[in-house]
């Protein structure tokens, strides 16, 4: 007798339960698509990657007071429920083609960029940690001391620091103190050309540039022409200006246009770059130009490189371009980048020239552009930094 009341018990309790259940969920558990409703929650669709959204609103809720109402998804919404899946499968891949990447694009410019304070903090924190661009990322007095060896980045030889080298160093981090809340980093896309950005960099505290590009007469619409501190490769001074034993006078020249930036050289990266670097300053600091020429830390970029193989970024040298944008995110409080835009033609498909002053190729090899940019993406999509991806708006 026990028993058989202790199984009626069970079978009640259990018919109950699934009356509760029927209640719950409007009807008969099969009467409903799961598989429909699961979809309409995630807003996802296993189709080529191309066609995910980007995860732009990270911090955005919704809140629904009646469960049994299913809200209409915004782009917002959308953006941020594909974020973990998006990365994990963005991040895994090695290679994506040209196409795949500007699909994508085209659904990143369809969501809200926000900026994440706490991204930021945690991604400005680690490069710190690494790398600590505000005390390594220009050699000088301070970090480098009088008779010292300076050990080349790529080489395993060094350089003594004596008398004369060590009174071309900035006794500290020279742009220390400068109001650096908005920076702009310039990258020298083709994408560039006709997008009315000059203004809106022009106005920017601290503007970062790669290798000596054009900022004068018709580019200034587009790129603008402030500029606080530019890279130059020493490979342009040979190669446009005779290593300046021919073409001194030109090179003088032709720096006016940078107004009273710092030029940073990476005289200590490979032994070639040495006498170059230091013929820069000499003929900047003979003819008491307002550009100063300041050298990159061996230190700090091999740190930096450390910092980037760690994510994929496996190349023989990093581009001037990820160097900068690291060293902004440490030293700036808002980056915003212009021109970084690896391709050949535009979202639309129209066709662009590489540069927006030339088609110069890179050479193969030497930098890992597709993956360089797969994690600037990524920093633009965790709001670390944003992207222009197309036309400023145009001055009022």
């Amino acid at each position: 007798m026990k028993a058989a009341a202790a199984l009626l018990t069970v079978l009640a309790t259990l018919l109950l339960f699934l009356y509760l259940l029927w209640l719950t969920t409007e009807g008969p558990l099969s009467s409903r698509d799961w598989k429909g409703e699961a979809k309409k929650v995630v807003n996802f669709t296993p189709e080529m990657p191309g066609k995910l959204s980007f995860p732009f609103a990270p911090g955005s809720n919704f809140k629904n007071s009646n469960p049994n109402v299913v809200m209409k998804k915004t782009p917002v919404t959308k953006c941020k429920n594909l974020r973990d899946p998006f990365w994990s499968s963005f991040t895994k891949k090695k290679r994506y083609s040209e196409d795949y990447y500007l699909q994508l694009i085209t659904n990143v410019q369809k969501c809200k960029w926000q900026q994440q304070p706490e991204e930021q903090k945690k991604f400005r924190s680690k490069l710190a940690s690494c790398c600590d661009a505000m005390h390594n990322f220009v050699i000088s007095q301070n970090n480098t001391p009088l008779g010292s060896n300076m050990s080349y980045e790529t080489e395993r030889t060094s350089f003594p620091i004596e008398k004369g080298i060590f009174q071309m160093l900035p006794v500290s981090q020279p742009f220390m103190g400068r109001s650096r809340n908005q920076c702009a980093v310039v990258g020298n896309g083709g994408i560039l050309k006709d997008s009315l950005c000059g203004s809106e960099i022009d106005k920017s505290d601290f503007v970062f540039r790669c290798n000596l590009p054009p900022v004068t007469g018709n580019f200034v619409k587009d790129v603008g022409n402030k500029t606080s501190l530019v890279t130059v490769n020493p490979s342009i001074i040979q190669q446009k200006y005779g290593a300046l034993n021919i073409n001194k006078s030109t090179f003088l020249d032709n720096m006016t246009a940078y107004g009273e930036a710092f030029l940073i050289l990476p005289a200590f990266s490979f032994r070639r770059n040495t006498n170059t670097s230091f013929d820069v300053y000499q003929a900047l600091h003979g003819f008491k130009a307002k550009q100063k020429a300041i050298f990159f830390h061996p230190k700090y970029l091999k740190s930096l490189d450390q910092f980037w193989r760690t994510k994929g970024v496996k190349a023989f040298r990093l581009s001037s371009g990820l160097m900068i944008i690291s060293a902004a995110i440490e030293l700036c409080e808002n980056v915003k980048l212009y021109g970084f835009w690896p391709f050949s033609k535009t979202t639309n498909g129209k066709p662009i020239r590489h540069h927006y002053y030339d088609n110069v190729l890179p050479k193969p090899g030497f930098h890992a552009m597709p993956i360089e940019y797969r994690e600037i993406l990524q920093l633009h999509g965790k709001g670390i930094v944003k992207l222009q991806f197309s036309q400023c708006e145009s001055p009022s």
